[in-house]
């Protein structure tokens, strides 16, 4: 099992990737509490698709893994898994957990 620590920091630089690509009051703050999407959010529905896919390639060269962090499951959650820093690091986390066991 991978740590949530290292989970974090992984996400966290692909927070540092997606903040070189936009303005700098829409820069992502690297904090667990850090809402991402929704109502005080600052990504907009584009930005979020940047966030998944650098987070995505992020955990491929950190963990060396392929895993799809957008998929129906992801969205069809009470909760979702976009909407702070931490429900993503703890989305990630079931993710490569399930990759560990083989499903």
């Amino acid at each position: 099992m991978h740590s949530k620590e290292k989970i974090l920091d992984t996400i966290y630089g692909a927070v540092d990737d997606i903040n070189q690509q936009v303005d700098e009051n829409m820069r992502l703050e690297k904090s667990p509490e850090t809402v991402l999407f929704g109502r005080s959010g600052k990504l907009d529905s584009l930005g979020l698709v940047n966030l998944i896919v650098a987070v995505e390639q992020q955990i491929q060269e950190d963990f060396g893994i392929s895993v799809a962090i957008a998929d129906e499951r992801a969205f069809s959650q009470k909760n979702s898994p976009f909407k702070t820093v931490e429900s993503l690091a703890d989305y990630v986390a079931v993710l490569i957990a399930e990759h560990a066991d083989g499903k």
